[in-house]
């Protein structure tokens, strides 16, 4: 009796190891089979997907088999690991193991955008729009309807997101990138308001804001932001007309073609800075950092007057005489991309018309569009 006790036993036993064998085989098998692809592809895993449903949907898809074993694997030695959404490129002759490693990496795909200095905010919407792995949600909403969708509803978009590149994964909202870079321009431009010079004579950052993107469209060279701010900066407390280009150009708006006259220099609008004294209502465009440094910690001296060389560099002048003979040489060899800045008169007490003496500089037939930074 005890020995057949013993050789039952020993049957079970036997068979118990046959099964235990089977099954590590199996798993194994499993784990290292390489994946059914013929070529390099995306794999989507999308929010909310679980590691069974996923295992089951590429067996449904002839990726894999054995997706048992691998739900089985997953269960007892990756339970409570997340599975990160997204897209993992895959490769033939990677194998379960490895994809599952992906999974563990959260070695998503990820994208990029890169929003540029000098841009506009019709700039920045029509980017998000073309990029097919941006989620759209803002489509035929005005800007005003945007902004309240990212929680700003009285704040004006313009110059309000940083331009910098910006990487996510398949699924981001246009909203969600939206919102990135305005908290992005909140905190650069808070940390350089930190940081501003004692007379910088602005009542709150919004005007610095202001002043850093005309000074962002101004200048295509980064060393001479600080000189083009001092001048900026000095007209202001003489009380000279700023007289910039750009803001002429951005109050045309889609009405500008690239060509610049002297009617648009005339015409009455709050941009208009040969008619208007002081900044801009708004910024122009985004800026970086630099131009915001710049326009907070503008560089002393005495120039009042600057003109493009024609290469984006500019020649500064601290009195008419030498401003208009640096406009005759430069203008009359200027390259298609040239831009200068005209000189300022005094700000008239009351009637924004200039007095028929006020030295100014002939405004050009033309001028190319400004270049993005």
């Amino acid at each position: 009796m005890i020995r057949k006790l013993l050789l039952l036993l020993l049957i079970g036993l036997v068979s118990a190891g046959i099964v235990l064998g089977f099954s590590a085989w199996k798993l194994d098998s499993a784990l290292k089979q390489p994946l059914k692809l013929s070529q390099e592809q995306l794999l989507d895993v999308p929010a909310g997907a679980t590691p069974t449903g996923t295992f089951n949907r590429l067996e449904a898809e002839g990726v894999l088999d054995g997706a048992f074993w691998l739900r089985l694997y997953w269960r007892f030695n990756l339970d409570g690991q997340p599975l990160h959404s997204g897209e993992y490129r895959v490769t033939p002759g990677l194998t379960a193991e490895g994809l599952i490693g992906l999974w563990l990496r959260g070695e998503v795909v990820q994208y990029s955008l890169t929003l540029v200095e000098g841009w506009n905010f019709r700039q920045v919407r029509a980017a998000l729009a073309k990029h097919e792995k941006i989620v759209q949600t803002l489509s035929g909403l005005s800007d005003k309807e945007v902004m309240e969708k990212l929680g700003h509803p009285d704040v004006f978009p313009e110059g309000r997101f940083f331009p910098d590149t910006y990487r996510f994964v398949r699924g981001m909202t246009d909203v969600e990138f939206l919102k990135k870079a305005y908290n992005r321009l909140d905190d650069v431009l808070a940390q350089e308001w930190s940081k501003r010079a004692a007379d910088a004579p602005y009542t709150d950052p919004y005007q610095a804001l202001i002043m850093a993107s005309l000074v962002e469209k101004e200048t295509g060279v980064p060393e001479e932001r600080g000189q083009i701010a001092g001048v900026f900066v000095r007209r202001m407390k003489m009380g000279m007309l700023l007289q910039t280009d750009p803001t002429v150009i951005y109050g045309l708006g889609e009405r500008y073609t690239g060509k610049l006259t002297r009617a648009h220099l005339k015409e009455a609008n709050p941009y208009n800075t040969y008619m208007v004294a002081g900044l801009p209502p708004t910024p122009i465009a985004m800026v970086g950092r630099e131009a915001i440094h710049a326009a907070l910690n503008p560089v002393p001296g005495s120039s009042l007057y600057f003109v493009a060389r024609g290469d984006g560099s500019h020649i500064f002048s601290d009195d008419l005489d030498a401003h208009n003979a640096a406009v005759r040489e430069f203008q009359l060899k200027r390259r298609a991309d040239y831009r200068s800045s005209p000189a300022p008169v005094v700000k008239p007490p009351q009637d924004t018309t200039p007095p028929a003496d006020a030295p100014t500089e002939p405004a050009p037939d033309t001028a190319a569009p400004q270049s993005l930074q």
